[in-house]
């Protein structure tokens, strides 16, 4: 999934105490699913939620990059760097912050997209060793379901237990903010009409 994937796992390699409590997510957040875990030096991330949207509504948001700093709240800037075809070169920089602590983070992705399916990431550049992401769109009822499974490997040391809360809040809170943004997207276009 790109942006989502990097900022995600480059705000793993935090060596922080926990600020996020499980419980102090947003009542309607609850039903994005989240579980981090840490294998030896891989982090592996997987996701599952619903979206109230077609999957096409749903891959219009997921793959905006040139707009995502005015729906992505640590996202300083996003770009296309180049495109061919449906792969793309995508350049991101941002800060993740937490508390009173704080994280710059930049990475260049190459990005292979199977229209309103699944978007597959792979790390070019940036602050972590690995990073390999693929997002899912399957029409669910009169949604989507979005899932989101990601491997990186980082380039420190994460806090087992502190490291992997920290992780699954700061994931749950930007699928949150992407679900939030293809929900107002669509009651736009509903108004319009």
């Amino acid at each position: 999934m790109g942006k989502f994937t990097t900022v995600l796992l480059l705000l793993s390699l935090l060596q922080l105490p926990a600020f996020a409590e499980p419980g102090d997510n947003k009542e309607k957040d609850k039903d994005i699913e989240v579980k981090v875990q840490v294998i030896g030096e891989d982090v592996i991330v997987d996701v599952s939620f619903p979206v109230p949207a077609t999957p096409r509504e749903v891959w219009a948001v997921l793959t905006d990059f040139d707009h995502m700093t005015g729906f992505v709240s640590n996202l300083q800037s996003s770009k296309v760097l180049d495109r061919s075809g449906n792969t793309l070169h995508i350049a991101q920089e941002g800060k993740a912050q937490h508390g009173p602590l704080s994280f710059e983070f930049s990475s260049v992705r190459e990005i292979q997209l199977s229209p309103f399916e699944k978007i597959q990431s792979r790390l070019i550049t940036g602050k972590i060793r690995k990073l390999e992401g693929l997002t899912q769109l399957k029409v669910e009822g009169d949604g989507t379901r979005v899932t989101y499974h990601s491997v990186s490997i980082p380039g420190v040391w994460i806090p087992p237990v502190v490291g992997k809360v920290f992780i699954e809040h700061e994931t749950r809170e930007q699928f949150a903010e992407v679900r939030t943004e293809v929900v107002r997207r669509k009651q736009n276009e509903i108004a319009k009409k």
